[in-house]
């Protein structure tokens, strides 16, 4: 018998809307596999039962269905604010924090009729390998829960791998809801940047960080972005992004990398990956190819480390004692760049960019791994070698994410198939920009066809 917490989202919004399940049911069902399971896990920083149970009681009281996402328990990651619920960016500085308002992101999940059970778990402001900080933490990888989660959404990725929630938000500056899915088998969507607005954000025109969803499959990833996409008079990027729908006549064209000719990537990521090329051939034309990304990782690090130290340098000036070694580590590093650094990365970014775009010409997609390591013990904070080779910065062992990002096209990312006694692994599925639907149409056909889609861990 199919436990409640094992519905997807989109099958639990269809049992509630029918009424063949309640929503209080439903959030009861989810609270009590928070209680059974986050002692151990840690996948949440913030539980609010009270005010999940009153918004069930309101949805269930209600005569028609509020949204699509009707009574839906869902978790937010605790970098996003929650109007009237404790967010604290994983951060001691801010643990008694409680904002007055949603972010936009926030507002039209609610609107849609999604009930927040919590504030999923995360490195201080986002910074870190491991998702722990002084609050909270480690989170456990459910499939061995002595190896992390990954960061920096991975209290999302756990609640959602363990059932603790159907679906859950997160954000991704480098990789950061995609590291974490691949670590714990599930999904991911990491949509064109500007598709769902963010009106807060200082750096407007700025389009490496992006919210983003977990969930166990496809179906529950399009149902989110369908609720939280659409332009914002404040996000000059939302009014940029097109939507590009156009259905692909026969086999998909696919290009295949295992590390765009520049990341490093771990000799078992690699065979793992040869692997899922191989299941992918049976349904798509398969072409080993990349973009041109040389000074991709020189490109990323200098504008990350603009980005943070512009963000954060004044806490380091006031608070340093109370910020964790990452953090100091990650503000320090863009404190001597200077503004000719800041455009010589600008000028090879758009040169990787236009790389890309001439790739989407010959493909349709393109596919690469979503971690370049697999899951490792929780008490090793950073990855500082693969394979033997040390690695410049702790951030290079993202390279095969980043980059990605430099050039904001929409990416998801799905379970590989895999043998039992293997860890999880997943890979990042590339489409040009406002390419979500073609995204999503071939992810349901290998999560069904193929068996990219998610096993329930052995809780």
């Amino acid at each position: 018998m199919t436990s409640v917490c094992d519905l997807t989202a989109t099958e639990l919004a269809r049992a509630i809307a029918r009424g063949e399940l309640s929503s209080r049911d439903a959030v009861e069902a989810h609270l009590a596999r928070i209680a059974d399971l986050d002692t151990r896990l840690a996948a949440f920083v913030t539980v609010d039962a009270e005010g999940a149970r009153r918004l069930a009681e309101i949805c269930d009281a209600a005569p028609a269905p509020i949204g699509p996402l009707h009574g839906v328990p869902i978790g937010i990651k605790d970098l996003t604010d929650t109007g009237g619920l404790t967010t604290t960016y994983g951060s001691a500085l801010f643990r008694d924090h409680v904002p007055a308002e949603d972010e936009l992101v926030v507002a039209r999940l609610r609107r849609a009729g999604a009930i927040i059970l919590g504030k999923t778990n995360t490195p201080e402001f986002g910074f870190g390998a491991v998702c722990t900080n002084r609050l909270r933490g480690p989170t456990r990888n459910p499939f061995d829960p002595a190896l992390t989660s990954g960061g920096s959404s991975g209290g999302s990725a756990v609640a959602v791998a363990a059932g603790m929630v159907p679906l859950a938000h997160g954000t991704d500056f480098g990789g950061s809801v995609r590291t974490p899915a691949s670590f714990c088998d599930v999904a991911s969507i990491r949509p064109t940047p500007g598709r769902i607005p963010s009106p807060r954000r200082p750096l407007g025109w700025d389009m490496l960080a992006s919210h983003g969803f977990l969930a166990r499959g496809v179906d529950d990833l399009a149902l989110a972005l369908s609720v939280c996409a659409g332009s914002d008079a404040h996000d000059p990027l939302s009014a940029r992004v097109v939507s590009d729908d156009r259905a692909i006549a026969g086999r998909p064209r696919i290009a295949v990398t295992p590390d765009f000719g520049v990341a490093p990537v771990a000799r078992e990521v690699r065979a793992r990956f040869a692997a899922a090329c191989e299941a992918l051939a049976r349904v798509a034309n398969v072409v080993p190819s990349s973009p041109d990304c040389g000074g991709a990782i020189e490109t990323f690090r200098t504008l990350r480390a603009a980005h943070i130290a512009n963000s954060y340098g004044d806490l380091l000036k006031t608070r340093r004692a109370e910020l964790t070694p990452t953090v100091i580590w990650n503000i320090e590093a863009g404190a001597k760049l200077s503004a000719e650094d800041y455009l010589t990365a600008e000028r090879r970014r758009t040169a990787i960019y236009r790389s890309f775009r001439e790739l989407f010409t010959r493909a349709d997609f393109l596919v690469a791994p979503a971690a370049s390591v697999l899951p490792w013990p929780n008490e090793i904070s950073d990855v500082t070698a693969i394979d033997g080779a040390a690695l410049e910065t702790p951030i290079d062992y993202l390279a095969v994410t980043f980059i990605v990002s430099l050039v904001g096209f929409p990416v998801l990312t799905l379970p590989a198939p895999r043998d039992v006694n293997e860890l999880p692994f997943g890979i990042q599925i590339i489409a040009p920009p406002g390419g979500e639907s073609r995204l999503f149409a071939f992810g349901r056909a290998i999560e069904n066809e193929l068996g990219f889609s998610h096993r329930r861990p052995p809780l």
